[in-house]
């Protein structure tokens, strides 16, 4: 076996999430850190929590409310247009089915 090749093995190397040690292990590293452990995930706790480090799900409602409101303006438009052919092909009167039919064939 080759000397000086391999890293340091540390036996009590600890285990850090939120700022708490969690536990101790062995490893090349002194500590360790981490998001989420048996103690904080919501499948042993119970509890739901969104761990976003990234602003990934701030981001996700953010497209996800403007693909609502194009949805909600182009109904609208929709909306607004056929109100204005039913305005236009009613003129102020009631249209009788005589009358729709008629149109059909102008």
């Amino acid at each position: 076996m080759k000397k000086n090749i391999h890293p340091k093995y540390y036996t009590d190397a600890k285990v850090v999430s939120e700022g708490k040690t969690v536990f101790e292990t062995g490893s090349t590293l002194k500590e360790i850190k981490g998001d989420v452990w048996s103690g904080n995930h919501p499948f042993y706790t119970g509890k739901q929590r969104i761990i976003d480090t990234e602003n990934l799900v701030k981001k996700f409602e953010g497209r996800k409310k403007a693909e609502n409101m194009a949805k909600v303006s182009k109904k609208k438009a929709k909306v607004k247009a056929r109100s204005q052919k039913t305005t236009n092909l009613n003129s102020g009167k009631q249209v009788t089915l005589k009358d729709l039919l008629g149109n059909l064939n102008k």
